[in-house]
């Protein structure tokens, strides 16, 4: 591996001139850049920092986040989507606690043992924290990569990801691998964006195969694997007298762990009046009325669409104990955490 390539060297001096000013790059501590890049996996950097600065605010060591509820996280994290990514972060935090006594782990591969961590997240800690010689590939690194050598082998294919690993490894400069990975991802964020880069500019122009051959604009090729599932929810707002009942979601599927409505989930679109029958049938309710319904929404996540409708519902006594159902005070709800999807009908209590 080399220690030093005229690629890497361009695009450092490019990184001191032209780099963001993030607040976890003013720091060396791992557990804030592990955090970082864990809020940033699968979100925008102008969302991420609120999100950033929260949690350091509210938890300013890993064992302080270790010891945290799992209600308090999820709800400070309410808003970020993908949750498996909170729930993976209490469940790494736990173990840097209880094995490494609450010391980030320095070791690479002890890095990517951590929930949640994959290869790119272990490179990008183990090199920003630790200078680690460690090439980072994440989706920009992709695209200036796939555009630097006119590489049209999918990036999501598995000898696509072997390859482009391979050459990020070529160029990385093992000595200021924190320099190097963070130039090559900034250079990606701000640059050579996917539409309409500033070619004639580019530092990289004369080394940029596909910019020679006019491909940038394809470039970098994905294979289109995803398939979107539309799923029907039906939620019932039920409230008695100044309290609403709420449940956790606790099966393994989106939004885990946070806090919904009463839930009637359905194949296929059905009409307000069925959806009222199968309320009453389910719960067993004999008294009760609908005050009001929510117009169908559409929430999109990435693999799947949320069509969602909520009624408000008024009970004349109080839901049955063994219920999975809890009551809690309506003043009191913005205590726990819930979907973005029924943050939005909250709002307007």
């Amino acid at each position: 591996m080399n220690v030093s390539h005229p690629i890497s060297d361009l695009l450092i001096d490019w990184y001191r001139v032209n780099k963001r000013d993030l607040p976890w790059r003013r720091t060396n501590d791992p557990y804030k850049i592990w955090l970082s890049e864990i809020i940033l996996q699968q979100t925008q950097v102008v969302q991420g920092i609120s999100y950033y600065l929260k949690f350091i605010e509210e938890f300013p060591t890993i064992k302080d986040l270790a010891d945290a509820k799992d209600d308090k996280v999820m709800l400070l994290w309410q808003g970020l989507g993908y949750y498996s990514r909170a729930r993976n972060l209490l469940v790494a935090a736990r173990k840097v606690r209880d094995s490494y006594n609450g010391k980030f782990p320095s070791i690479y591969l002890e890095i990517k043992e951590l929930k949640g961590v994959g290869d790119y997240t272990a490179a990008a800690i183990a090199s920003i924290a630790f200078n680690l010689p460690h090439a980072v590939v994440d989706g920009n690194v992709y695209r200036v990569l796939s555009r630097l050598y006119d590489i049209h082998i999918p990036i999501n294919a598995s000898e696509g990801k072997k390859q482009f690993q391979l050459l990020a490894n070529e160029l990385l400069n093992t000595k200021k691998a924190k320099l190097h990975n963070s130039a090559m991802m900034e250079f990606g964020a701000l640059f050579c964006k996917p539409q309409n880069p500033d070619c004639a500019s580019c530092v990289l122009r004369n080394n940029c195969l596909a910019f020679q051959n006019n491909n940038v604009h394809l470039l970098p090729v994905k294979n289109k694997t995803i398939k979107i599932k539309n799923r029907f929810f039906y939620y019932f707002s039920i409230r008695y007298k100044d309290e609403i009942y709420i449940q956790k979601r606790v099966s393994k599927d989106i939004w885990q762990n946070l806090y919904e409505f009463y839930l009637i989930e359905q194949p296929a679109q059905i009409d307000d009046h069925k959806a009222i029958e199968l309320f009453k049938s389910k719960l067993q309710l004999k008294k009760f009325n609908v005050v009001n319904s929510c117009k169908q929404n559409k929430h999109i996540l990435s693999h799947q669409h949320i069509f969602s409708t909520i009624f408000e519902i008024e009970v004349t006594n109080p839901l049955k104990s063994d219920s999975a159902l809890i009551p809690i005070e309506i003043k009191n709800i913005n205590k726990f955490g819930f979907p973005q999807l029924l943050v939005r009908y909250i709002k307007q209590f």
